[in-house]
């Protein structure tokens, strides 16, 4: 299956009409991330049928030129910001990779879908967009990969993307959960949790290829 046959309920629906509506508005009138070519790239890097694994953040990085579409991930040319700083620390210490690389684009083209449960932010407001209605659309995506795959890797660092698990089914999939990897909770169970080598474990035991996390 492809994302356009997959999504084409919700997105000739009269809520997703409104919704893009109020989304065109955000960006003609204030400053959004990010830029409007790339609300959609997790979708576009990672094709329904290849995902194996699903990353869920809360909303898009706010700062110039921070945001590129796919969560945690940042574009090249500027620093990397905590929590990802933090999920290469885990990654080094999980299985030994030093990680350089902030766009993390190669994961998302070897199936880990970067989705955030909102698309969109204005810039410098957290959070801005939380109730813009993404949050119908990004629910529904994790649904439907939940209803028509099997053996996909939901992974849910903290309590916002944990609340996204009564959407999973977990007798057709596997559930990785711990603190989020932010300053504030990284030491309350994400450093130690070793998501990256559970991943690839299961993968493995479900005969798909491990993600090259390097």
């Amino acid at each position: 299956m492809t994302w356009s046959e997959v999504l084409k309920p919700i997105k000739e629906s009269d809520y997703f009409k409104d919704l893009w509506e109020k989304v065109k508005i955000q960006y003609n009138s204030t400053k959004c991330f990010p830029p409007k070519n790339e609300i959609f790239r997790a979708l576009e890097l990672t094709d329904f049928d290849d995902v194996k694994v699903v990353i869920i953040g809360q909303d898009p990085y706010h700062n110039d030129g921070q945001a590129n579409g796919l969560c945690f991930s940042v574009s090249e040319n500027v620093t990397a910001p905590p929590s990802l700083k933090n999920i290469f620390i885990e990654l080094k210490d999980d299985i030994g990779i030093e990680r350089k690389t902030k766009d993390l684009q190669d994961w998302a083209k070897q199936g880990v879908l970067l989705l955030n449960a909102t698309l969109t932010v204005k810039a410098h407001e957290p959070n801005s967009h939380k109730d813009i209605g993404w949050e119908t659309f990004t629910d529904y995506v994790i649904k439907q990969i939940s209803d028509k795959k099997e053996n996909v890797v939901f992974v849910l660092w903290g309590a916002f993307a944990q609340k996204k698990s009564i959407l999973i089914d977990q007798n057709k999939h596997s559930i990785i959960q711990s603190a989020h990897p932010s300053p504030f909770s990284v030491y309350r169970g994400f450093f130690g949790s070793k998501p990256f080598s559970k991943i690839n474990n299961y993968l493995l035991e479900k005969g798909k290829n491990p993600i090259a996390w390097g």
